[in-house]
């Protein structure tokens, strides 16, 4: 098992200050974890990305922003716990953490990065920002099902906004969210009496998927991450 480090400690070891007052630096409400404000205490792993005022500190101090196309099977966690964790199939040189979630049996594009500012602008304004997606289905899609997909079902106590969709083939479609709802799309399709037999996503906000082979990632354009932080 991978072994904690306390963050006081891993502070001072990036010579950014000491270990005193590394724990003043945390008191204050200034120091975070993967975007999550830190408590005096806290344990961090090797892939955790620790910030002073949004800035992160240490080696991976350069902004990192990577666009990568996960297979299934991989869980878009950085607990390493996890033998299908993220962070251990992509190996990067660098520290850095995925900015959402795309559910283990979900294939597609997921962004990564070391900038916990983006991750929180981006999650604060998950349900404005468009998400495409490429589903295929067991049953026949017809003009009622793409109907209701996209005037609202009924899951998890709620009804899911107004979306966008398309025919693309007998048994497949695509999908337009603007919501971040767990495991959504699958959930939507159960209750209209469908089940989803491949979901993959193919956009979100101004990037695509493109070529990008299953299982391999790239980095953002400059035009594309200053698109990305403007959405955002």
């Amino acid at each position: 098992m991978e072994e904690l480090k306390r963050i006081n400690k891993h502070i001072s070891e990036t010579g950014f200050c000491s270990r005193r007052a590394a724990d003043k630096l945390v008191e204050s409400g200034r120091v975070s974890v993967n975007g999550k404000i830190a408590e005096v205490g806290t344990k961090i792993s090797a892939t955790d990305i620790v910030s002073v005022d949004n800035k992160p500190i240490g080696a991976s101090a350069k902004k990192i922003y990577l666009a990568f196309n996960k297979p299934i099977l991989v869980t878009c966690t950085t607990d390493t716990r996890d033998p299908d964790n993220i962070i251990d199939f992509i190996r990067y040189k660098e520290r850095i953490f995925p900015i959402g979630r795309l559910d283990k049996m979900s294939e597609g594009l997921i962004f990564l990065t070391n900038d916990g500012d983006i991750v929180n602008k981006i999650l604060r304004s998950e349900n404005s920002n468009e998400k495409e997606y490429v589903v295929k289905v067991d049953n026949e899609i017809t003009k009622d099902f793409l109907y209701k997909m996209s005037n609202g079902v009924n899951i998890l106590d709620t009804i899911t906004k107004k979306c966008k969709t398309q025919k693309t083939g007998k048994y497949e479609f695509k999908i337009i969210l603007t919501q971040g709802i767990n495991r959504q799309i699958r959930r939507m399709c159960e209750a209209l009496g469908y089940k989803v037999k491949k979901l993959k996503r193919v956009r979100i906000m101004n990037i695509d998927l493109g070529n990008l082979s299953v299982g391999k990632l790239r980095e953002l354009s400059k035009s594309e991450i200053e698109g990305l932080l403007k959405n955002s």
